[in-house]
Formats: C-alpha cells, sequence, structure tokens
C-alpha cells in the first residue's frame, strides 16, 4: 500500500457486515459458522484499514431488531462475540486499536457488558485506529436517546440545534462516516448511522461478509473517490453545462 493512498483513504468507514448466514449456507453449514467466519474477516479488515491510513471503522454487529432472529442463533452470537473478545482482545490491543461499543446494553447480558467494559478500558490508550462496535443498535433508537439525553441534561428547546444534539450521539467522539459499505447484496441500510449518514457515499457489494477482504475494501475505496462530494452545495470545478 502506497503512501499516497494511505494519504486519500476515507477518515471513517462504517460497514453492514452482511451475508454470514448465506456464506454458511452454500456451504452446508450451520449459520454460526458464518458468523465465525465473519470476525474473522472482521480482524483482516482492521488491519487493512490501519495500512490504508483510516482513523475510525464503524461496524453493525448486532441490530436491535436482530432478536427477532431465532433464538438459538441469538445466543450463539452472543457466545461467540464474548469468546471473540477473549481470543481477539490482546491482539487487537497490539495492532493500535482502541475499541469503543456503541448501542443499548440493557437487553445484553451482564457478562457481555462486561467483557465489553474490559476491551475499552484496556484499549483506551490506542490511536491507530477507533473501532466502534454496534452492538443493539438501531439508528432509531440513536436518535431517541439523544434527544432524551439533551433533555435531561437540562437543554432547552431553543437551544436545540443540530450540532447540539449531535453531541449526544453514540458516535459524537468520531467525525460522520465518509464511506458507508454494505456487503452480501442486499441494497439498504437496515436502520443503521441514520444521522450520521446524511452526506455519507454509500457502496453496496455482492461479497458475502465472511469473503470480503483488502481488494473488496480498495474497490470501495476506489468508487468512493469517483464521487463528486458537494454536501448540498456545487463544485466550482463544474460549469453549468457539465451540471446540466
Amino acid at each position: 500500500m502506497t503512501e499516497a493512498f494511505k494519504a486519500v483513504a476515507p477518515r471513517h468507514i462504517a460497514i453492514v457486515m452482511d451475508g454470514n448466514g448465506r456464506w454458511a449456507k452454500k456451504r452446508f453449514l450451520p449459520r454460526f459458522f458464518g458468523h465465525k467466519q465473519g470476525v474473522d474477516a472482521l480482524i483482516r479488515v482492521i488491519q487493512a484499514c490501519i495500512d490504508r491510513g483510516v482513523d475510525h471503522l464503524t461496524v453493525f454487529a448486532f441490530s436491535s431488531e436482530n432478536w427477532k432472529r431465532p433464538t438459538e442463533e441469538v445466543s450463539g452470537l452472543m457466545g461467540l462475540v464474548l469468546a471473540a473478545v477473549s481470543r481477539y482482545l490482546a491482539r487487537v490491543g497490539q495492532m493500535g486499536v482502541r475499541i469503543r461499543i456503541i448501542g443499548d446494553r440493557e437487553a445484553v447480558p451482564d457478562k457481555l457488558v462486561a467483557a465489553w467494559r474490559d476491551a475499552e478500558s484496556s484499549t483506551a490508550h490506542n490511536d491507530k485506529l477507533t473501532l466502534n462496535v454496534a452492538f443493539n443498535y438501531g439508528g432509531r433508537w440513536d436518535i431517541v436517546q439523544a434527544c432524551r439525553r439533551a433533555l435531561a441534561a437540562g437543554l432547552a428547546p431553543e437551544a436545540l440545534t443540530e450540532e447540539r444534539l449531535a453531541e449526544f450521539m453514540a458516535l459524537a467522539h468520531a467525525p460522520d462516516p465518509d464511506l458507508f459499505i454494505r456487503t452480501g447484496g442486499e441494497v439498504r441500510i437496515s436502520n443503521f448511522l441514520l444521522w450520521q449518514s446524511a452526506y455519507t457515499e454509500f457502496v453496496f457489494s455482492d461479497c458475502l461478509w465472511p469473503d470480503f477482504g483488502e481488494a473488496e475494501l480498495d474497490a470501495a475505496i476506489a468508487a468512493f473517490h469517483q464521487r463528486d462530494r458537494r454536501f448540498g452545495g456545487v463544485n466550482p470545478a463544474v460549469t453549468p453545462a457539465q451540471e446540466a
């Protein structure tokens, strides 16, 4: 990876890691095996993001709607996350990754919440990459909880602005995502980062998440760099004739 490529990497990439179940089904394996391979894919992508100079990586690990899945799959996912923290925490820490968990922790098992706290505290000093793991997260929940926190902080209605409300969002510590990737062939955002994605560039990949790696990440970044990001304005380099 060249220094030139690193210099133009998106500062913040968000990923919906979709396709684990279908990856397993294609191989006549239980869905759990797809989720397990998905963890390995995440480790690969974390390293690839570090190599490319990305500052923030936010991944959708478990949505607030995923509780509707079969009980055995949900239980397996909880156990897998707990095992993944135990297995990969030291390695991720050595990579210089800071871990932050975003989402509603109320319904999550106490053992898992305790493991998250340990992961967050033990990596708080790292600065190579911030990994935001969205677990039991939903974009609508995020907006509602931000409003509740703003009210609890005593923010007057007339003082409420987009900038002030953003201070209470789950990703207040990070810039809005530049690039949003969804794997697995689905073309929707599934209630992920609704507030933060107002001007994010979207790339939808047919690649199933367990197969996602450096080549697919580079293809998404290349697509990102082909976009004309105007943020509601006009690109001064574009003539009226070209714009028409």
